[in-house]
């Protein structure tokens, strides 16, 4: 296991809502009630975090994207640093609606902000009125806020892993809307039924995302190396096979070469064997007449 009770215990992990403000369908996570505020079962708190961390886990060692979104005060911290940590893409200012199903769009976006970059480096930038560079300035810091952490996805990701479901159903519903895993942590106030792998745990508190994120993005981390590594084998017994292949080629110019001077030699004898024959046939001639 990849995070222990003590760990999920000591960062609070299984503090929930108030009784009054449960989900029904959190019940299965639901470990005890306490002065009115429902405990979580760490056990199965960190079986499901084991679950979902082999499956992220799977999906970088296959080089696709993974999706971090949490745009509470919370975790906006913890899921910037850990998402850069790991080389993935992330949302903590504003979900945009359409950022899923409307993609090309937010490319599009994306493409304008790199287009104002080459503005300011080709010298573009220089040559319009100070009203417009004021203009263009905002529009670009505008664009780094809310879009500036997916600039490297240039294409849909393959999962999305949210801190608060609950907060973040838009970007739920949009990922299943597409078919895209997601990746929650589920508090007990919060419907457990739209999320594919399911962390019941406390999702308002830092250390308690901080936790299972170590957790998650260490498995992220591995299968990045994992990657890395098959990629070098792969690499060496590609060159290795070239190398057997250049080898093979002055081996048989080699046999070719002994062929060739092998090959005077025989006609000599074949030239030999043809004098002879006459000789004999004279010899034996002469043995008849006498």
């Amino acid at each position: 296991m990849r995070t222990n009770f003590e760990q999920l215990l000591e960062a609070g992990c299984h503090f929930g809502h108030l009784k009054r403000k449960w989900n029904p369908a959190m019940a299965p996570y639901i470990y005890m009630e306490r002065n009115g505020i429902h405990i979580l079962d760490l056990n199965k708190t960190a079986i499901k975090i084991d679950e979902a961390a082999e499956a992220l886990k799977n999906i970088a060692k296959s080089g696709r994207k993974i999706l971090f979104v949490s745009t509470k005060k919370q975790g906006q911290e913890v899921v910037a640093a850990k998402a850069q940590e790991v080389g993935m893409p992330y949302i903590t200012e504003r979900w945009a609606g359409g950022m899923l199903t409307n993609f090309p769009t937010i490319r599009k976006a994306v493409k304008k902000m790199s287009n104002i970059d080459k503005m300011m480096s080709d010298g573009t930038f220089d040559n319009i009125s100070k009203r417009e560079k004021l203009q263009i300035t905002r529009q670009r810091e505008k664009l780094e806020k809310n879009l500036g952490s997916i600039v490297d996805l240039t294409r849909l990701p393959s999962a999305v892993f949210v801190v608060d479901v609950m907060k973040e159903h838009i970007a739920v519903a949009e990922a299943n809307r597409l078919g895209i895993p997601v990746f929650g942590i589920v508090d007990t106030n919060s419907n457990p039924n739209n999320i594919d792998f399911v962390i019941p745990a406390n999702d308002d508190a830092t250390k308690s995302i901080e936790v299972i994120l170590t957790a998650v993005c260490d498995a992220i981390k591995e299968g990045l190396e994992e990657r890395k590594v098959e990629k070098a084998d792969e690499a060496a017994a590609n060159a290795q096979e070239g190398e057997g292949a250049n080898q093979e080629v002055p081996q048989a110019k080699a046999r070719r070469t002994r062929v060739r001077k092998a090959a005077p030699k025989g006609e000599a004898e074949k030239v030999a064997e043809v004098k002879e024959a006459p000789a004999e046939e004279a010899k034996e001639a002469k043995e008849e007449e006498a």
